[in-house]
């Protein structure tokens, strides 16, 4: 389990009952949680590097909050040179098993309430993470959407 004196700005690889998912953290863990979840097949530097380089805008993120960037199965492998294919015998995942995932980070590193950031799929999972869960919804404090994708209006 993860243990909040652990080193800083560390990649953790969490089996999850629905494969493994790569969470870097960055900053004082003591700070309120910000989860990042990015687009379909980016990884956090290629959906969110515009963002965290705007010095402004790191300013902001990186003095109030620890981040954790949440790379979805298979991207991870984006951000290594060389790396293997994804193999055709993995199993698809669903918008629901990403939220069971992103429940499984969150008791992993024994989050409480958090503010959520989601680009594009992204964001669509971190709302789906954050209203279908009616047992978890005080989890989710915030969410910061950018173009998120959707069915039809509510």
């Amino acid at each position: 389990m993860w243990n909040k004196t652990m080193i800083k700005n560390y990649e953790h690889i969490i089996q999850t009952g629905r494969g493994s998912v790569s969470v870097i953290v960055y900053r004082d863990q003591e700070k309120p949680p910000l989860i990042t979840y990015p687009d379909l097949a980016l990884n956090h530097m290629l959906c969110f590097q515009g963002l965290f380089f705007c010095p402004e805008a790191a300013s902001l993120l990186l003095h109030n909050f620890c981040i954790y960037h949440i790379s979805p199965p298979g991207m991870r492998s984006l951000l290594q040179l060389g790396a293997a294919a994804v193999c055709p015998d993995d199993p698809i995942l669903s918008v629901d098993d990403l939220c069971d995932q992103i429940l499984e980070v969150f008791n992993y590193f024994r989050l409480g309430s958090v503010m959520c950031m989601g680009a594009m799929a992204g964001a669509y999972i971190l709302t789906l993470f954050a209203v279908r869960l009616i047992k978890y919804r005080d989890r989710v404090t915030g969410l910061i959407l950018v173009s998120p994708l959707y069915k039809a209006l509510s």
